[in-house]
């Protein structure tokens, strides 16, 4: 049986993968698990701009309220917000209502630590099983023990409060009572992606003082991720340069992820973004353990880019919860993920799209330089991904294949140090991911067709 928890959270078509009864069992459960023992919990529940939000919403607060808990109603916001506000208001747990970047017929259940920190494995796996055994064991309160439902709508403002002091100090800027971003003079391009960033990215920074031109920030319930936000962007690219603006920034449906676009009109990913911050970070003495996390897809550019600043990198499996595990062991304070899923410890505890767009304009601003200029300090290699179709229980045996492995170190002793290879089994299909880097296409190409063959061959 297919574990219930995928890489960030439970996903699905909403209202047949994941419907009200998955929802309300996912509200028991969870609340069970996270908060069992806690005299009348309080649970944040936020939904993005999907049409089905509403619908398991209900469904899972009535199961938080089933066992006892508070469900309090932010209603439309971000997933960050939730991680954040969930230290703010002290709650016990936070869940958020989003498929993310994945279109409108999708939608998901992610829960948040009362720390604002996603869950692990094995507490997933806890709420799981709970689900499994039919919910056995799970009290249900009556009369006065039922737990109530609040809507707290305005939190949503205290979230923008919040990101206004967002800088490298958030305490310097609160005990100097102003945001560290005064972004007057520059024009930006923000791309909402019809999401939860709609009612939030604009008005911020407006009130920082940027002219700010908005697309796609008019959420019908379907048109979430629609062409648009940051698995999308050549709209923004082309008004960045209707409009010759200094950047573009692109959000996803729930805004934990930044896909940005520079005043020449170019893509600026997750791993530019952490040679431009970690970079500025350093200079500025904040960088903790002069080292940055990513996962083993970012691009090898960002290898050299960080090599020539004198900054390590670490780097973790696929996920942006793997970042974190890391930062959170070492005490570092900068990871992410090519996405755009990038994590500044010190402000947020997950990726955080709007922060880490405050990050970038913040180091333009004091730099004095265009978002080209610094993102010019990486090159990417090129990169080639091919995939090996196999059956599901085959997927691992390459590891096991003399052949197959010598003809991967042939390959990488090939490259001399300029490239690599990285094959990978799927988390959700049955395939195996070739990917090689190196600065000639097209002999990267041909090696990762030939190892292509010789898997498809070995692993028939």
């Amino acid at each position: 049986m297919p574990r219930m928890f995928g890489t960030d959270g439970v996903r699905g078509i909403a209202n047949t993968e994941l419907d009200c009864t998955l929802a309300y069992q996912l509200g028991r459960a969870g609340a069970q698990v996270l908060i069992s023992g806690t005299h009348r919990p309080t649970v944040l529940v936020g939904t993005d701009t999907r049409i089905s939000g509403d619908m398991l919403k209900s469904a899972l607060m009535a199961g938080i309220c089933s066992v006892g808990a508070h469900a309090v109603d932010l209603g439309v916001i971000t997933t960050p917000a939730i991680a954040m506000l969930n230290r703010e208001m002290n709650a016990d747990a936070g869940v958020m209502i989003s498929a993310s970047h994945n279109p409108a017929k999708y939608n998901g259940i992610k829960f948040f630590s009362g720390e604002g920190y996603k869950l692990s494995d094995a507490l997933e796996d806890e709420i799981e099983a709970i689900i499994r055994s039919g919910c056995a064991g799970v009290p249900s309160p009556e009369g006065k023990d039922v737990g109530r439902i609040e809507a707290r709508p305005e939190m949503r403002r205290t979230y923008l409060d919040l990101l206004k002091y967002a800088g490298y100090s958030l305490e310097a800027s609160k005990a100097a009572g102003r945001g560290r971003c005064d972004l007057k003079g520059l024009k930006i391009v923000l791309d909402c992606a019809n999401g939860a960033a709609s009612a939030i990215a604009p008005v911020l920074f407006d009130e920082l003082g940027a002219e700010v031109i908005t697309i796609h920030a008019e959420p019908d319930g379907m048109n979430i991720n629609a062409d648009c936000g940051s698995t999308k962007p050549e709209s923004l690219q082309q008004a960045v340069m209707e409009h010759h603006a200094d950047c573009g920034m692109a959000f996803d449906g729930d805004a934990d992820r930044l896909i940005a676009v520079d005043n020449l009109g170019r893509i600026v990913d997750g791993d530019q973004m952490l040679v431009i911050c970690g970079s500025f970070l350093k200079q500025k003495g904040l960088l903790v353990g002069n080292t940055c996390v990513a996962t083993v897809m970012s691009n090898m550019g960002l290898d050299i880019a960080l090599k020539q600043a004198d900054i390590r990198l670490e780097r973790t499996a696929v996920g942006d919860r793997y970042v974190l595990e890391n930062m959170l062991e070492n005490g570092y304070v900068l990871g992410g993920e090519q996405s755009g899923h990038v994590i500044f410890l010190k402000d947020n505890t997950t990726g955080d799209g709007i922060m880490t767009a405050l990050h970038l304009m913040q180091v333009m601003t004091e730099t004095g330089k265009t978002l080209a200029e610094l993102a010019d300090q990486m090159q990417h290699l090129p990169q080639v991904l091919v995939n090996v179709k196999c059956a599901g229980e085959k997927k691992y045996l390459y590891r096991e294949d003399s052949v197959i492995m010598d003809r991967i170190a042939a390959i990488e002793g090939l490259l001399s140090g300029q490239g690599r290879v990285l094959v990978r089994p799927s988390g959700t299909e049955a395939l195996v991911r070739v990917m090689l880097e190196g600065p000639d296409e097209a002999v990267i190409s041909a090696y990762a067709e030939e190892l292509a063959c010789l898997m498809k061959e070995r692993m028939a």
